[in-house]
């Protein structure tokens, strides 16, 4: 088993491109090297540079490799579809120039799902000719990137999203081709949803392309499924702990992984929040040596 660990501007509390709280990007890479990681994530398209030369040459710098890319825009909205498309084309643009594989796929936070974010029984469920709609724009982006791009593509359950439960994502799985669409299995938000990353791991291990590492607080969590409150709220409440400190077995989660093959990149992410009292190359270190401890 071949197993190279990553990490991810998201971690740094870049979430969106545009954001002015962002840290500036070459900051982000060179304390992502420091930290110990080999690899690091595009981010949200338009943070890094998409001239090839520019970035290519800072990668180079911090002996890092560009790993992957995510699309987290609202394939649930078919009026915002024309940005879905722009982004994901984009994006797949830069990673191609890099020599990245991995295209991620995020359904983003809608306003009818942030409510129930880890609360399956009372969250809105799509009528079948939306969720129809729905799939069938996921599958013409993961098309795109297998296809035109040449990218493993993956889907990814999100909070507060509409493939966020596991019967949402395992009835997109169930319907869309698997040598198109993969799996990036984010351990955080599988236990935010309230299901067991470690079990969904046994059972579709062979379609998982890509891992994101994220641990979970277990009060945090009690505690804004209770309350409905929102996704970037919950962040900066903590729920994204470090690793090794919430509720995610993660030697478990290595066993998973060796028992179905896995080799590739696993990739942390610790979703923040930038405006607070955070130190994002703290806990990237941190987050490092435990991995580093348990076998990773």
């Amino acid at each position: 088993m071949t197993i190279r660990i990553g990490n991810a501007p998201c971690s740094w509390g870049v979430e969106f491109a545009d954001d002015p709280r962002n840290p500036p990007w070459r900051q982000v890479l060179a304390e992502c090297a420091a930290a110990g990681y080999r690899g690091i994530e595009l981010g949200p398209v338009g943070y890094m540079p998409e001239d090839p030369a520019v970035l290519g040459e800072a990668l180079a710098a911090n002996g890092l490799t560009l790993t992957g890319g995510v699309v987290f825009r609202p394939f649930h909205d078919p009026d915002q579809w024309l940005d879905v498309v722009e982004a994901a084309e984009r994006t797949c643009r830069s990673l191609v120039s890099h020599g990245a594989r991995h295209l991620v796929l995020i359904d983003s936070i809608s306003s009818r799902r942030a409510p129930t974010a880890g609360r399956a029984s009372a969250a809105e469920q799509m009528q079948p000719a939306e969720w129809a709609a729905f799939r069938d724009r996921i599958s013409y982006i993961a098309s795109t990137g297998a296809e035109v791009y040449g990218l493993t593509v993956s889907i990814h359950a999100h909070a507060g999203g509409f493939i966020d439960f596991e019967p949402e994502l395992e009835r997109l799985l169930n319907e869309t081709d698997a040598d198109v669409l993969k799996i990036c299995l984010d351990t955080g938000h599988h236990s935010y949803a309230g299901y067991d990353p470690v079990a969904f791991l046994r059972r579709w291990g062979s379609r998982v392309s890509y891992v994101h590492f994220k641990d979970i607080d277990p009060q945090v969590k009690a505690q804004v499924v209770a309350a409905g409150t929102d996704f970037y709220t919950a962040c900066g409440q903590g729920i994204f702990c470090n690793l090794g400190a919430g509720d995610v077995d993660f030697p478990a989660v290595r066993e998973a992984l060796m028992q179905a093959g896995f080799a590739g990149w696993c990739t942390v992410e610790q979703d923040c929040d930038p405006t607070l009292d955070v130190a994002p190359l703290d806990d990237a270190r941190a987050n490092r040596a435990y991995l580093e401890r348990i076998g990773f």
